[in-house]
């Protein structure tokens, strides 16, 4: 081992232990920089206070908040941390926060939101219907010709299929009962009159004089009461109107009052007047009306099954009044339907060809038989 020996320097020395002294060292270093306790913390929380705030300076020793982080925020058993000015100042803050609460509203921790508009005045926000793009003449007119075809279209479907089906093809389609009054709506603006019109302007006139007398409408025996079945009725207009005309009469009339019931049939309930059914078979019960009205509701190829089903609601000294086109009649006069329907068991009291419903002079026909 001589071979390897070098002056003045032995392994077994005890300078070889340097290096362990050096880590202890670099240990040190780091421990240094780790705050030992938070009075400089507390002195520059102290100092930001006085002047952001204007508060006096702190005794010494107080207490201060420390950061909100948990990393921060651990607990050190000093002395310069554990007095009493940090209660006092955790107070000034609390306070502080409560008055910066009191001028903002609370909307963080609300349950519901506030909008932008329940924040401004309700009188100076007002919210405008959005305004439907206006059509050019021309685009009205081919809106105006496609209404027309559609309304044809399904009026021709109502007129070739039975009621049972119509009943059905509504029920699947229910817009085709709408698109299909939509046009009939149209259409009637441009009839001098409209047949709804003259059965209600009938029954004003016959209103005047007394129940079941001459010249006056018809009622139920025992009770004199007027009981209306408006079969295929639409939007029951007609319901609408004498509703409206019998209780302003009983309103002014002193010598009779008027009993009335109206009920309204058609393929879809689109108000509250009308009941759902197949008119050829209505949940009403047999010799339960004074009044049956079909108006341009003859539809379907099954339309004797309806006078069929009138002729069993009808009272004894019931009426029935229909309104139809006058083209529908083979002759052009309704002398086969009429003689169609004595043979039903009616009597023809009336044929009215006066009544217009359009410009080419198709006439109407209002049937009223006893």
């Amino acid at each position: 081992m001589e071979l390897f020996k070098v002056a003045g320097w032995d392994l077994k020395t005890d300078k070889v232990a340097f290096a362990k002294d050096k880590k202890k060292k670099n240990n040190n270093t780091k421990q240094k920089k780790k705050p030992k306790n938070r009075g400089s913390y507390a002195n520059t929380i102290e100092i930001t206070n006085r002047k952001q705030f204007g508060t006096k300076p702190k005794a010494k020793g107080e207490k201060i908040d420390g950061p909100d982080d948990a990393t921060e925020a651990e607990t050190v058993t000093t002395k310069e941390t554990e007095t009493p000015a940090e209660t006092e100042t955790k107070v000034g803050k609390n306070e502080q926060s409560k008055k910066r609460k009191q001028e903002v509203p609370e909307t963080e921790n609300s349950d519901k939101p506030v909008s932008k508009v329940a924040a401004t005045d309700n009188s100076d926000t007002t919210i405008q219907p959005m305004k439907k793009r206006q059509l050019t003449p021309l685009q009205q007119k081919m809106m105006a010709k496609l209404t027309g075809s559609r309304f044809r279209w399904i009026n021709e479907q109502f007129y070739t299929i039975s009621s049972e089906d119509a009943l059905g093809l509504v029920k699947k389609q229910p817009e085709l009962f709408d698109e299909y009054h939509d046009g009939f709506r149209s259409q009637v603006q441009s009839w001098p009159e409209n047949p709804v019109n003259v059965f209600v302007d009938q029954i004003k006139q016959r209103s005047q004089r007394p129940v079941n007398a001459p010249g006056g409408l018809p009622g139920l025996q025992d009770s004199k009461k007027i009981v209306i079945a408006d079969m295929g009725c639409g939007e029951a207009q007609l319901a609408l109107d004498v509703d409206t005309f019998f209780k302003d009469f009983n309103k002014t009339s002193r010598k009779w009052k008027r009993n009335y019931k109206v009920h309204s049939f058609d393929l879809k309930r689109v108000n509250k007047r009308i009941t759902v059914a197949d008119i050829r078979n209505v949940p009403l019960p047999d010799d339960s009306c004074t009044i049956v009205i079909f108006c341009l509701s003859l539809m379907g190829t099954n339309f004797l099954d309806f006078i069929k089903e009138a002729y069993r609601i009808l009272a004894p000294g019931g009426e029935l009044w229909i309104a139809e086109i006058k083209s529908r009649f083979g002759d052009g006069k309704g002398d086969e339907f009429v003689n169609a329907l004595k043979l039903m068991g009616f009597f023809h009291k009336k044929t009215d060809d006066e009544i217009k419903c359009s410009q080419d002079s198709n006439s109407l026909n209002p049937h009223k038989i006893l």
